[in-house]
């Protein structure tokens, strides 16, 4: 008898460490945001750089925008192509619905709510953009 009391006692201190872990568990992973989602962490910049993968336009883009990742390392840069993945198409469509947006194509970049279309409009505008979104956001 004394033996079935130890081990129920043995498998009430399991069940409660078990339980303990996956209460904890959730509230840390809660945290981390999943790429390309758009939730970032709160006060985090992101940007969205949306490109076709045999566009000449979005290619001479390509090196701007990976100059400003450099720039500015705490930024998240998303870079998503949209011809040949369907997920990257979708959160493009949705993001253009949320924002107004009618007329779209790429090279496209999202900044909060800043929309900035074609290799004209993105490196003459960009680098604003980010700027004024991290000013909002600390």
């Amino acid at each position: 008898m004394e033996k079935l009391v130890k081990i129920s006692a043995g498998l009430v201190i399991v069940v409660v460490l078990v339980c303990a872990i996956f209460l904890v568990i959730p509230q840390q992973t809660a945290k981390t945001p999943v790429a390309g989602t758009g939730s970032p962490l709160q006060g985090t910049v992101t940007v969205y750089f949306f490109y076709g993968e045999e566009c000449p336009h979005c290619h001479k883009i390509m090196p701007f925008i990976e100059s400003l990742k450099t720039k500015y390392p705490d930024v998240d840069f998303q870079i998503l192509e949209t011809w040949h993945n369907q997920k990257n198409q979708a959160l493009f469509t949705s993001l253009n619905q949320k924002l107004g947006v009618k007329s779209t194509g790429v090279p496209e970049v999202v900044v909060g709510d800043v929309v900035l279309i074609g290799e004209v409009d993105i490196p003459a505008k960009l680098e604003n953009a980010i700027i004024g979104e991290i000013k909002k956001n600390r």
